[in-house]
C-alpha cells in the first residue's frame, strides 16, 4: 500500500468552491481524508510538508496536438505524455491531424494502443513495442475524431462509425469553410450525443495576414488579420446551430467581437459553449514587436481590447474554459521570418505558471477561478465527470509550487519542441506532482 500525507497544503476545490489549508492523506490513487490536521495515518506514510504548495484537481486540456504519427520529429505521444504531466495535466485530448488523420477507427485504435505502449501497461500495448514506465505518471489520452477525412474539410468521414469507438467528440482542428457540409455534419451528429467542436476562420478574410489588424500591425509593417475574419463564420455558424440544435463547442475564441457574439447566443440559449487559448489570456498584439516567430499562432493574438474581454469572459464563465492548443514544432521550421513561420506554440509545461504569475499574483483573478478554467469547465465541456477533492475520490490531483523558479531550457522541458516566446526566460512557478487517480 502506497500512503502519503499533505500536510498543511493550500487546498483548492472547484466543485466545492474551497479554498483552503488542510492535510490531506491519499492512499493507493484514493484520496482518505481531508482535516485542518490529521493525526492518525500508516505508520509507512511518507510525510510531505505542504506549506507554500497548491492542490487542485488535475487540469484537463480540451485540444492539442500531437506530432506522432507522421511527425514524430516535432513531438512523440511519450514526449506529449510526460510534457502534459509535468504541466499538471491528468486528462488530455489530441486533436486527429496527425499523419495519417485519426478519421477511422482503426486509426483510433492505433492511437490507444500506442498511448497504452507509453504509460507502460503491458496488458494492453502490443509486446513489439515494449517501453518502459516514464518518470511521471501517464495522463488519460483522449482522442478528437475528425469530422472529414484526412481533417481536410471535404467529405464526411464515417461519423457513427467513429462515434462507437472510444473518441471524445468530433473536430478537425481547423476551419470549415463548406455550410452544406457543416449543416449536414451538424444533422447527423445530432443523435450521437457526442461533443463536437468547431473553429470559426474564414481564409478568404485572412488572406496573408499574419497578426491581428489594428494600430500593432501598421506599426510593425505586418499584414493583419481583421477581427471580421473570426466573427463573419462564427455568425453563420451560430445560426446554424441555433436553427439544428446540436450541440457545438467554439474553440479558440480571439477577438472582443468573438465575445460578444457567445454573450447573446448563450443569453438566447443557444446550445454552446467556448475557449480561448491561453496564450491569448497573457498576451496581445503589442507583443509581436519583437518578432519572434513563436508569437505566429493561429488564431493571432488579439489587440489589447480583445484580450481585455476575453479575460473578462473567462472569469464571467461566458468562455467556459482555457484551452492549450499544443502546437509543436521543430527548430528548422520555426527558425524562419515571423511572417514565414507556421503558427502555433507550446503551452503544457507553461500555461498554469504563467497564468498564475499573470493573472493570480496580480490580484486580477482568484486562485478558484483559474483553476476552474483549467480543470473542471474544460471536463464538462468535454462531458466528462469532473475531478472533486474529497474523502474517497479518486485521487487526480496537480500538486503546484507558486514560487519555484526555473528555466525554460532543453534539460527543464519534457516537450522536444522549443518552440515558445519563454524560451530561455526564468519562469516562477512549476508543477512538483501529478496524481492521475490509479497508479498516482
Amino acid at each position: 500500500m502506497s500512503s502519503e500525507l499533505l500536510q498543511q497544503v493550500r487546498v483548492l476545490d472547484p466543485v466545492s468552491d474551497h479554498d483552503r489549508v488542510a492535510d490531506v492523506l491519499i492512499e493507493d490513487g484514493v484520496i482518505r481524508a481531508i482535516a485542518d490536521t490529521l493525526s492518525d495515518y500508516p505508520s509507512e506514510t511518507i510525510v510531505q510538508d505542504g506549506r507554500g504548495l497548491i492542490l487542485g484537481p488535475g487540469l484537463v486540456d480540451l485540444y492539442s496536438h500531437s506530432g506522432e504519427p507522421g511527425s514524430e520529429e516535432r513531438e512523440t505521444l511519450r514526449s506529449l505524455a510526460r510534457a502534459a504531466a509535468a504541466g499538471g495535466f491528468t486528462r488530455i485530448a489530441i486533436l486527429p491531424d496527425t499523419i495519417p488523420a485519426v478519421d477511422n477507427p482503426g486509426s483510433v485504435a492505433w492511437m490507444q494502443k500506442r498511448w497504452w505502449a507509453v504509460s507502460g501497461d503491458r496488458s494492453q500495448a502490443s509486446e513489439a513495442t515494449p517501453t518502459p514506465y516514464p518518470p511521471y505518471p501517464t495522463p488519460q489520452l483522449y482522442c478528437w475524431g475528425a469530422l472529414t477525412l484526412g481533417a481536410e474539410g471535404q467529405q464526411m468521414t464515417e461519423l457513427g462509425e467513429l462515434a462507437a469507438t472510444d473518441i471524445v467528440g468530433f473536430a478537425d482542428g481547423r476551419s470549415l469553410t463548406n455550410w452544406l457540409l457543416i449543416r449536414r455534419v451538424l444533422e447527423y451528429l445530432k443523435p450521437l450525443q457526442k461533443p463536437v467542436a468547431l473553429f470559426s476562420s474564414d481564409s478568404n478574410l485572412t488572406g496573408n495576414g499574419v497578426m491581428r489588424e489594428g494600430p500593432s500591425s501598421l506599426q510593425f509593417g505586418l499584414p493583419g488579420i481583421p477581427a471580421i475574419a473570426e466573427t463573419v463564420p462564427l455568425l453563420a455558424l451560430l445560426e446554424c446551430v441555433e436553427t439544428i440544435g446540436t450541440p457545438v463547442h467554439l474553440m479558440r475564441i480571439s477577438t472582443a467581437r468573438g465575445v460578444a457574439l457567445v454573450r447573446a447566443a448563450k443569453a438566447r440559449g443557444v446550445p454552446i459553449t467556448a475557449s480561448t487559448t491561453w496564450m491569448h489570456l497573457l498576451l496581445n498584439s503589442r507583443a509581436i514587436g519583437r518578432y519572434d516567430p513563436n508569437l505566429h499562432i493561429c488564431p493571432p493574438l488579439g489587440n489589447p481590447a480583445d484580450q481585455e474581454a476575453l479575460q473578462q469572459a473567462v472569469q464571467e464563465g461566458i468562455i467556459d474554459a482555457i484551452a492549450i492548443d499544443h502546437t509543436p514544432y521543430t527548430y528548422e521550421e520555426k527558425t524562419v521570418s515571423f511572417a514565414e513561420a507556421p503558427p502555433g506554440a507550446i503551452g503544457l509545461e507553461l500555461a498554469l505558471p504563467l497564468l498564475w504569475q499573470s493573472l493570480v499574483e496580480t490580484g486580477q483573478w482568484t486562485a478558484l477561478a483559474l483553476w476552474r478554467s483549467l480543470s473542471t469547465r474544460p471536463a464538462l465541456c468535454l462531458q466528462q465527470k469532473v475531478a472533486a477533492i474529497a474523502p474517497g475520490k479518486p485521487a487526480e490531483l496537480t500538486l503546484f509550487d507558486p514560487k519555484l523558479a526555473w528555466t525554460v531550457n532543453g534539460p527543464s522541458l519534457q516537450s522536444i519542441a522549443r518552440n515558445t516566446p519563454w524560451l530561455e526566460q526564468t519562469v516562477t512557478g512549476r508543477v512538483v506532482k501529478t496524481w492521475t487517480g490509479d497508479n498516482g
